[in-house]
């Protein structure tokens, strides 16, 4: 049988099936679950009596691996500058630059007990560039109108990812910063979520690998009780009554399980992490500020919990890289 295929032109070229040109931009997400892990084994030994030293070797894992996906990503950016265009230009994968800054804050938020200056230096420099993005993003949304079926849980992050910002800046000092960062990112949750929402419950229906982002929903309610915590020096009212929304939040995912057991690994899995870390750390700081035995064990199951889909979502996209299927061209 004859090959009808052309004969390439000579020194043409044609973009690899697989390699550097396609580096997850959402690969982002893992310095920031792992790093939300941290932080939760840091507020459990606090709370809970925790082997302090978890928490420490995870936050530490996190600023490496955000250093390394970084590097990464600036060799594609010299390299393949046209695949981190068209992941900038992406109506999804776009939202994952959040994640850059967001992973940012909370490697600033491991160096508190031993640099401070680091510490807020990093803090200053995250906070300025994710407002430059949520600027970006929201500019994008008023002079682009997207499709409903792109208004997915990502487009959060770079939105509600400043609610982020006062769990590190009220520790810091900067507490009128910390405040209307917080006022900033609870708007945009109050304004953004319920289009999310809406579109999710009357279609069109997500796609079956996106489907694991809706776990991010419970990550602005945990976030958030967790920082106004800090701002009010204490977890009363305010934060426990946003605390409540994130349980309740969790409990809907937990019941949809069986739906999530279902999706095939892909890189929407790291959309489970860092909501589950944050509920972690939220619910402990919960415990603290009402202890009970019935919390305490909570605690516990909660923190164990994000530490099993943590090491699951490590270890798959760790085969993936294995395999060569990390670096290949998006399905």
């Amino acid at each position: 049988m004859s090959d009808t295929t052309p004969a390439a032109a000579p020194g043409a070229t044609h973009p690899p099936a697989g390699g550097l040109a396609h580096l997850p931009l959402p690969l982002f997400a893992a310095p920031m679950g792992i790093g939300g892990l941290g932080l939760a084994w840091r507020e459990a030994g606090h709370v809970l009596g925790a082997p302090a030293i978890v928490g420490e070797l995870l936050l530490l894992l996190a600023g490496l691996v955000w250093l390394v996906v970084a590097g990464l990503h600036a060799l594609r950016a010299m390299r393949h500058p046209e695949a981190l265009r068209g992941d900038l230009k992406h109506p999804i994968r776009s939202a994952f630059v959040g994640a850059v800054t967001i992973g940012l804050m909370i490697v600033a938020g491991g160096f508190i007990p031993y640099a401070r200056g680091i510490a807020a230096a990093l803090w200053i420099v995250a906070v300025v560039a994710h407002l430059g993005i949520g600027v970006w993003t929201v500019r994008g949304l008023l002079t682009a109108p997207r499709e409903a079926a792109t208004l997915t849980p990502p487009l959060l992050i770079p939105l509600v990812g400043n609610i982020l910002a006062p769990v590190i800046g009220a520790k810091l000092g900067y507490s009128d910063l910390s405040w209307g960062l917080f006022g900033l990112g609870a708007l945009l949750w109050v304004l953004i979520q319920p289009s999310i929402i809406n579109r999710i419950a009357t279609g069109p229906t997500m796609p079956d690998r996106l489907k694991p982002t809706l776990a991010i929903l419970l990550a602005p309610p945990a976030v958030g009780s967790i920082a106004l915590a800090n701002l009010t020096q204490g977890f009363g009212a305010g934060p426990s009554a946003i605390y409540g929304l994130a349980a309740f939040v969790a409990v809907v995912l937990v019941t949809i399980v069986p739906l999530f057991r279902r999706v095939p690994f892909a890189m929407s899995w790291w959309g489970y992490t860092f909501p589950a870390a944050a509920f972690s750390v939220a619910t402990s700081a919960f415990t603290a500020a009402h202890p009970s035995g019935s919390m305490v064990a909570v605690s516990w199951v909660v923190l164990l919990l994000a530490s099993v889909i943590i090491a699951t979502v490590v270890v798959a996209t760790l085969k993936a890289a294995a395999s060569g299927h990390l670096l290949q061209p998006e399905g």
